[in-house]
């Protein structure tokens, strides 16, 4: 018998749609094509320059030169604790606080350190593309619970309920949500985490999104909301959406101490500490104020009214408006199977290679996330480049 050149667990893995729409973006623009992307999960603003000038500090310091303390430095670690108890209201100690590389980082460490093979963990979908994958990893079972345009893609008890079984071990729950944009309100919050208190489930609340919120929508924390689920819950978060710091790699768990603890060794094996002038200028974030996120939240606001406005009048496209993040969903089943420069897409991938393709244009097709039928645009890219990309596509799909 001949051995598989590549595990059957990292080769069922599916490469991330998100980053491979980035990629192709990126490669036609690097030929020379005038290609504007929705498809990156970043501000498109720099990282404040009191954080960067912490890091150029950090970097002629020599004791950032070693080996530091797995979990994080401590001051950072007090630092997050201090900030979430001002952002959130949950109040935490140090010592429930793990350092990761990245918020995608501080996932992947969550499912491997809660499940066992077989666990069931229920994700609402539309979902972000990595936390099946991250729950497939740790030999978990992700269980998806559908949502929709009428529930403004939230879900709630009921559906929950019926995903349950006997397997279930825990509960996925993003707020806002990447990719729909969609805000809980603090009622369905308190009902959901109450459901999940009774049920004896896990939840793992990812709150990487909480500053970029609009209109009437707030952020509420769920261990906050329902103190009943504090001790079964692992909040996730990171630097790399508020303070436009995506590149430096900075997220952490919070969650009780004994899993922090476990996950703090299954990462001292893994990645050991995260990088020590990123840890520093994730410092200088959290330790300062949000003026740079208010900059950025009024310019989101703005693109977001802006593109749900332009997507909606396309005939065949129907986009509702977010509450939170960076991100429209909207549905473009309208447009299948309609005749477009004389290709015929009978799916929101072919509907998306079409547009790159024929307009220049890159989108995230809805299959990504467990909604086919639908598109994933950011909208944190300059209000010129995303009124000449929706007007692009209002031209290839009119």
């Amino acid at each position: 018998m001949t051995a598989t050149r590549i595990s059957s667990r990292v080769g069922a893995v599916s490469p991330s749609a998100t980053l491979a729409v980035d990629a192709r973006a990126k490669a036609l623009r690097a030929e020379g094509e005038d290609v504007i992307g929705f498809g990156a999960g970043e501000p498109d603003f720099p990282t404040p320059e009191h954080i960067v000038a912490a890091a150029e500090a950090a970097c002629r310091d020599p004791r950032n030169h070693k080996y530091t303390p797995t979990s994080g430095l401590p001051e950072l670690k007090e630092a997050i604790a201090a900030k979430t108890l001002r952002d959130s209201g949950l109040r935490v100690s140090a010592s429930q606080v793990l350092v990761t590389n990245g918020g995608k980082h501080a996932i992947a460490n969550t499912f491997a350190t809660l499940c066992d093979p077989g666990d069931e963990v229920l994700v609402p979908a539309p979902y972000w593309t990595s936390y099946p994958e991250a729950i497939r990893l740790a030999g978990g079972v992700p269980v998806a619970v559908p949502t929709g345009v009428e529930s403004g893609f939230r879900t709630t008890v009921e559906q929950l309920d019926q995903a349950l079984t006997h397997r279930t071990k825990v509960l996925l729950f993003v707020s806002p949500s990447n990719p729909t944009g969609a805000v809980y309100p603090r009622r369905d919050i308190e009902l959901i985490g109450r459901w999940a208190a009774r049920r004896g489930l896990w939840v793992v609340a990812d709150e990487i999104y909480e500053h970029l919120v609009y209109g009437l929508a707030e952020h509420c924390s769920m261990p906050v909301v329902v103190p009943d689920i504090a001790d079964r819950c692992v909040v996730v978060n990171g630097v790399a959406k508020t303070y436009a710091m995506t590149g430096w790699r900075v997220g952490w768990m919070i969650g009780p101490a004994d899993v922090i603890a476990a996950a703090s060794n299954l990462q001292s094996h893994e990645t050991s500490n995260v990088a020590n002038i990123s840890q520093r200028a994730a410092l200088a974030a959290v330790e300062g104020d949000l003026r740079a996120v208010g900059e950025m939240r009024a310019a989101f606001d703005r693109r977001r009214q802006t593109i749900t406005s332009m997507l909606n009048e396309i005939v065949g496209v129907d986009c509702l408006e977010p509450e939170g993040a960076f991100y429209v969903f909207p549905s473009v089943s309208g447009l299948l199977g309609r005749e477009f420069r004389g290709r015929r897409p009978s799916t929101s991938a072919e509907l998306a290679e079409l547009a790159i393709d024929e307009a220049k244009v890159a989108v995230v097709p809805g299959e990504a996330f467990g909604a086919p039928g639908y598109f994933r645009m950011s909208y944190a890219l300059g209000d010129d480049h995303l009124v000449e990309g929706m007007s692009r596509l209002a031209k290839l799909f009119g």
